[in-house]
């Protein structure tokens, strides 16, 4: 999969990112990987749920992978951070 297929959530509406994942399917992806990180993991459920539910039947949720990243502060210290990655892919 490449990285045009990858929907990043962050603090944008909600609709932002469902409007990116369907324009994502309706330009010909067969799948899309919607990813969030720390406080945004729960706007990324919302997106798939909505996206699934109101706006395309077609389309179901085929993996979701929680993870922990390690990154580094402003101070170069260890920092960990949860982030989830949901792949959602058409159904034929």
């Amino acid at each position: 999969m490449e990285n045009d297929n990858i929907v990043y959530v962050g603090r944008k509406n909600t609709m932002a990112y469902v409007m990116a994942v369907m324009m994502q399917m309706n330009q010909g992806n067969t799948e899309v990987t919607i990813k969030a990180r720390g406080k945004s993991i729960s706007r990324a459920c919302d997106v798939s749920e909505i996206t699934k539910n109101k706006f395309m039947n077609k389309i179901k949720t085929d993996n979701i992978r929680i993870y922990t990243e390690e990154i580094q502060n402003e101070n170069n210290e260890p920092l960990k951070l949860s982030s989830i990655e949901i792949l959602m892919k058409k159904i034929e």
